[in-house]
């Protein structure tokens, strides 16, 4: 089985965007920071980071979002990166463990708190499609005292408009539906 695989841009200059042709997980984003995690959960994460320069990756429902560190040059990561891709992904290899999206999908239907219930669906309906054409992701981490705690992966991590972004989109968004938020914070 092909795969055809589009490089995309991101707005932040040190990762690129990678769309597939087929699904990858069911829904949300994974975000790996470390080889040692990606290995844990990922057998394409681990794969990735076997390719010198990548320092981390984000899987989507059907993209890659691959950041770039200091080590590496462009050329050759990205070449790396769309090799590992099509021989992985052609050979219908495991994309995450099967027993990490069992425990995905045991935490996407745990509850919360209303407000939180009421966070995650804004996030899920308006704002992660909207990050996730840039290569980015958007979690809740927690909220108290009014103010709420977000992850900003893929692209959005480290990316220089992310801030502007955080506070005159999502915070404006979030306070517009639930008074009660204070703040929105970027952990």
């Amino acid at each position: 089985m092909a795969v055809n695989i589009q490089l995309e841009w991101t707005p932040n200059p040190s990762t690129l965007k990678y769309v597939v042709d087929m699904q990858l997980m069911p829904r949300g984003a994974m975000n790996f920071t470390t080889r040692d995690l990606a290995h844990e959960r990922s057998p394409l994460a681990s794969r990735l980071f076997d390719i010198k320069g990548v320092t981390g990756v984000m899987l989507g429902t059907n993209f890659v979002t691959v950041t770039k560190g200091d080590e590496g040059e462009w050329d050759e990561l990205n070449d790396g990166v769309m090799l590992a891709l099509d021989q992985h992904l052609s050979a219908n290899e495991t994309v995450v463990k099967p027993e990490v999206l069992a425990e995905l999908e045991a935490k996407a239907v745990t509850g919360g708190s209303e407000m939180e219930r009421r966070i995650r669906e804004i996030l899920d309906a308006e704002i992660r499609p909207a990050v996730a054409q840039d290569g980015g992701d958007i979690t809740l981490d927690r909220v108290e005292n009014g103010s709420v705690f977000l992850h900003m992966q893929g692209s959005c991590a480290g990316c220089p408009s992310s801030t502007a972004t955080l506070r005159m989109g999502i915070e404006t968004r979030l306070r517009e539906a639930i008074p009660e938020i204070v703040e929105v914070v970027a952990v």
